[in-house]
């Protein structure tokens, strides 16, 4: 009889336990979406890199009924150089890019058969023409059958903004072109190996660096099914969001990369490219210029957009929030708004570019946010172009696009 109250603990230390394994279980499965929105999901979604096959549907569509703005992003698409079927690609085993484009062996080059892949697949998926799926498939092959390392200064931003070009082409071909792509093993594995290494562990540069950087290692992700390295970019990528857009939540200083120990007022001013004044919208570019901001801002934009395909809301997250505040604030100066003399000096050198289509639509048509200046860049752009380094036609694939 003795024995008999020990058992009792041990029962009740049991169910004690089985219960609070319970509640963790059940604590983590409550947790609100927003706090796991990055994560990989179970299942990717393909073609989802920043466009799905529901755009392109829609694009399609709009096309064919000759509707504008996107009939007219269709042919100012395909007259361009990057939609030539008798262009040549020109691979090499090492991609060399230095400082301001100094040297500049392949950098060019490889850039521009990386977006003409993809204008290629595009206007394949539009028109049905298989001779643009083929020459996307050329330009793919002859790239992975040669390419070894990207070398010199400038070397991961180069690998991050073909990186981000390459897998957009190489969804669209693998999921919906209706012919054969015998090399698409090799191409994934030029990715893998060439690619993702280069980009995945980040850079301490200008925050553009990093988030076309993070743009790259989250499309390969996404056409390789890896989901580690998903994981992992995306977390960088959340990390350096927060860093490069202010918000007045923030506090008196901006958000900082753990890595760049800017553990001073002084240093984070100095990485601010000078600014001691900060408010919501403003970015660690900004005082710069307006051109390598919009690279950024544009890399946050596509990463949020993929995230949005393959089943996350990062828009729901302060990401979207960033973004939105981001693109509102260059977009009034870029539109001509006088620059008050506490931001940059009252200068600032201007140059946005193409890269409000695919924020705007996420966070006004589908979320219904006012975006009056935002609004009225991206519609006296329109028909937005490429800027021949990452960013190519997307009043097409995203200009009012519902789905």
């Amino acid at each position: 009889m003795a024995a008999a109250p020990p058992r009792r603990r041990r029962r009740s230390r049991a169910l004690l336990f089985t219960m609070l394994v319970a509640a963790l279980v059940t604590g983590l499965l409550l947790q609100p979406q927003a706090h796991r929105a990055e994560a990989a999901p179970t299942t990717f979604a393909h073609p989802g890199v920043t466009v799905s096959r529901a755009q392109l549907d829609f694009a399609r569509s709009k096309v064919d009924a000759g509707a504008q703005p996107w009939k007219g992003a269709f042919d100012q698409m395909t007259a361009s150089k990057y939609a030539d079927l008798n262009r040549t690609p020109k691979p090499r085993a090492t991609v060399e890019c230095g400082s301001y484009s100094n040297p500049n062996y392949g950098c060019t080059d490889e850039r521009e058969d990386a977006i003409a892949a993809y204008t290629d697949a595009l206007a394949w998926y539009i028109t049905r023409d298989d001779r643009y799926a083929k020459k996307s498939i050329q330009l793919m092959d002859a790239w992975s059958a040669v390419i070894k390392e990207h070398t010199n200064s400038n070397a991961p931003l180069q690998t991050g903004w073909v990186g981000s070009s390459w897998p957009k082409a190489a969804e669209i071909i693998k999921y919906t072109y209706t012919g054969s792509w015998a090399n698409s093993g090799r191409f994934a594995t030029m990715l893998r190996d060439v690619y993702l290494p280069k980009v995945i562990g980040g850079s301490n540069s200008n925050g553009n660096w990093e988030l076309s950087m993070m743009e790259a290692a989250v499309g390969i992700s996404v056409f390789l099914e890896d989901r580690t390295s998903y994981d992992k970019a995306m977390a960088k990528f959340r990390t350096r969001t927060a860093a490069y857009v202010y918000l007045a939540s923030d506090g008196d200083l901006p958000k900082t990369v753990p890595s760049q120990n800017l553990d001073t007022r002084d240093k984070i001013v100095n990485y601010w490219q000078g600014q001691s004044t900060f408010v919501t919208g403003l970015t660690q570019e900004t005082c710069r210029d307006l051109t390598h901001t919009g690279y950024g801002i544009s890399a946050i934009s596509h990463v949020a957009e993929t995230s949005r395909i393959q089943g996350q809301d990062l828009y729901g997250t302060d990401v979207g929030e960033r973004l939105r505040q981001a693109l509102g604030f260059q977009s009034k100066y870029q539109l001509g708004t006088a620059v008050p003399g506490w931001l940059c000096g009252g200068s600032l050198t201007l140059g946005l570019g193409p890269v409000t289509e695919v924020g705007y639509n996420a966070l006004h048509n589908r979320l219904g946010i006012a975006m009056t200046n935002t609004q009225a860049l991206t519609e006296q752009n329109r028909p937005a172009g490429s800027n021949n380094l990452f960013v190519a036609w997307e009043t097409l694939t995203h200009g009012d696009n519902p789905s």
